[in-house]
């Protein structure tokens, strides 16, 4: 059964022991190219050509114990076996723990998934439409790892952290909209053409981005920043791009001249369609307002000495309680089915795996970074805005900020309250049931 309230209270309210280490708090970088080839698979198309280079980024803190390695990839998803063993590779590289990596995406779509579970059991049952290519993936967590190692060999004095916040203006809007019976009316899609559809209420958000930044006394070494919200623009074009997080990010960093990593938030149920009817210059819309969050959180960051003392990381194991909706014997039907769809099969297959991962005890990391006042939670699959909310009022005394997205095998989890399970109805991409927004 899930861990109760006591998983998640534990995450956010952090406190352990100072570290054992001597040395001094270090950090190093890493920043690698993630995009596909020609002819590999996008989430939803063969890759046509890379209109702007995806990326595989990070940071590696030494000096509080082991090492911790954060860092975000501009894919869609990473999940299941294919989580692992990027996971993995990356904790061999910075010789540490795996519980002690925080892997995470960014969920662009027009981007690639990787999941060498799924891949196996569709090529299993005689099916060749994965959505995965092995050889890519694992080549980008092989530049990744001797990233990481050369981070560690490179990583310079840390003194000071900086925390800030800036408001996103007309950038996330909530993705269901409710009715007076509380039943959802409308979805408003990451584009929503519909004018009567984008007039209705922003909806529940965070609308808020936080960055935290690593500084050697006057001289910043990073910023990484945190926002929740699906980053669609448009989509399904065969041209591998970040979208508009990714150029914002992108645009800060080269404004900045500090490298930048992006982590997205709990916005599994959190979209752009309020803002963006398709045109594709709304693409460049979103981006620099997003951008402009961006250079207010920088603008607004208060900076304060920080220590290896300061510095410390935790993680509960959980498993999460798997959809009633799943029927076993059901899906291999689909998997032994001839006539069925690839994209049938590789619904059914990825249900599978995740109904028998569930059924054998599995268990799905979470973590807290805890640095001086921030505590950073650590987040598997598509979470729903209200975990990050929840996180955040259960310590307003905290600067608390949250990456989703991690293990991708989930995908949407939402609370178990009213409104979001209104919200929140079974379908192929959820395949866990709601679970308490106190309970992870």
């Amino acid at each position: 059964m899930i861990k109760r309230a006591t998983s998640f209270i534990l995450l956010v309210t952090l406190l352990t022991a100072a570290p054992t280490s001597a040395e001094p708090l270090k950090i190093g970088v890493f920043d690698v190219d993630a995009s596909p080839p020609v002819g590999s698979r996008l989430a939803y198309d063969p890759t046509r050509a890379v209109l702007i280079p995806l990326r595989c980024r990070g940071v590696v803190l030494v000096g509080s114990d082991q090492p911790i390695v954060l860092c975000a990839v501009d894919w869609i998803g990473i999940g299941n076996g294919g989580y692992l063993a990027f996971r993995n590779a990356l904790a061999e590289a910075a010789g540490t723990a795996p519980e002690r990596v925080a892997l995470h995406v960014l969920h662009q779509h027009d981007a690639p998934l990787c999941d060498f579970t799924v891949d196996q059991l569709l090529v299993q049952y005689g099916s060749d439409w994965g959505m995965c290519d092995p050889g890519f993936a694992r080549g980008v967590m092989k530049r990744a790892s001797g990233a990481v190692s050369d981070a560690i060999r490179d990583a310079r004095l840390v003194t000071h952290l900086g925390l800030g916040e800036g408001r996103i203006e007309k950038v996330a809007s909530n993705r269901r909209i409710l009715g007076p019976d509380g039943k959802v009316i409308h979805v408003r899609w990451t584009t929503t053409t519909d004018p009567k559809v984008r007039a209705y209420p922003t909806g529940t958000i965070d609308p808020m981005l936080r960055m935290v930044s690593f500084w050697s006394d006057d001289q910043p070494l990073v910023a990484l920043t945190y926002y929740a919200t699906h980053p669609q623009s448009y989509y399904r074009t065969g041209l591998a791009n970040p979208d508009f997080p990714g150029m914002a990010r992108n645009a800060r960093q080269e404004a900045t001249g500090v490298l930048h990593v992006h982590f997205n938030g709990a916005g599994g149920n959190i979209g752009a369609g309020k803002w963006n009817d398709g045109a594709h210059e709304n693409r460049q819309v979103l981006a620099d307002r997003v951008a402009a969050g961006m250079k207010a959180a920088w603008e607004n960051t208060r900076r304060t000495p920080i220590g290896r003392e300061d510095v410390a990381m935790g993680s509960v194991a959980v498993q999460l309680p798997v959809a009633p909706y799943l029927d076993e014997a059901r899906l291999v039907g689909v998997m032994e089915d001839e006539s069925a769809t690839g994209t049938s099969q590789w619904i059914a297959a990825s249900q599978l795996v995740w109904l028998r991962r569930c059924r054998s005890g599995d268990s799905i990391d979470l973590s807290c970074l805890r640095l001086g006042d921030a505590r950073i939670l650590h987040m598997p699959g598509e979470l729903f805005v209200e975990y990050q909310l929840a996180a955040q009022q259960m310590r307003p005394d905290l600067f608390v900020a949250m990456a989703a997205y991690g293990d991708y095998a989930p995908g949407y989890i939402g609370p178990k309250s009213p409104t979001a399970r209104a919200a929140m109805k079974p379908g192929r991409a959820c395949r866990t049931s709601p679970l308490p927004s106190r309970a992870c």
